[in-house]
């Protein structure tokens, strides 16, 4: 499994309203490990920049009237993410920007190029409802140094939304078990290959009090949206 996890800097919020990519970083995983190949430019996006946005990144006018256009960029953007599936934070912002960026070039969209899209914040809010899913926010729930994120960078994002989506998704490349695998440790066999019973530890009644609260406060933040309360209910 090859993923580039993606960000973008923009001119400002909407591509509609002629606005540009002004900055790309991709970092690489294969196998759920960071690789060192990375894709990183700062683009002259050949129009003026928005205060706002120029608030977020610092990134000025000044400072990319020498970098490439898109157009020049633009092959090897495309060769660097061919084939992989993409992870994005807030995925439709920098799908749209990047797709508008393709299409003015007559160049295939991401949808032909690329094995699919993640959406970070998508899975975030699955995860955490009713909670704030920035990038910062996920990063003190994961225990992330983001200390060095001062502005929004199109590359250090990318580098820390890496960590966090393999932080988010840890344990899913242990679903699918080896039935070859030697038993775990405390699995005892029998000489005719068969297994003995699993002994089953009980929760404790401290445990599951603990369990009723934590469920309450997710029912209390998501409004009531708490599916496991609804599945105790049901059941």
């Amino acid at each position: 499994m090859r993923q580039i996890v993606l960000d973008t800097e923009t001119t400002g919020l909407e591509y509609k309203l002629g606005h540009r990519i002004i900055e790309i970083g991709c970092v690489e995983l294969v196998g759920r490990k960071l690789t060192q190949r990375r894709f990183h430019h700062y683009i002259n996006p050949q129009r003026s920049i928005e205060a706002g946005a120029q608030a977020v990144h610092g990134l000025t006018s000044e400072f990319l009237q020498d970098k490439p256009k898109f157009a020049e960029i633009a092959a090897e953007f495309q060769d660097f993410v061919r084939g992989a599936e993409l992870v994005i934070h807030n995925a439709a912002f920098d799908l749209g920007f990047l797709n508008n960026e393709l299409e003015l070039l007559g160049l295939e969209s991401l949808s032909q190029v690329c094995g699919g899209v993640i959406d970070t914040l998508r899975l975030a809010r699955e995860l955490r409802p009713g909670r704030k899913n920035s990038l910062d926010a996920l990063c003190a729930e994961y225990a992330i140094d983001n200390s060095g994120r001062q502005l929004h960078g199109a590359l250090l994002d990318a580098e820390l939304l890496a960590e966090v989506y393999l932080a988010m998704t840890r344990g899913q490349e242990n679903l699918l078990m080896d039935i070859d695998r030697t038993p775990a440790a405390g699995v005892q066999a029998t000489s005719s290959g068969e297994r003995q019973p699993l002994i089953v530890l009980r929760a404790s009644a401290e445990e599951l009090a603990e369990h009723e609260r934590v469920l309450a406060e997710i029912g209390k933040e998501s409004k009531g949206r708490c599916v496991w309360q609804a599945e105790s209910s049901a059941a």
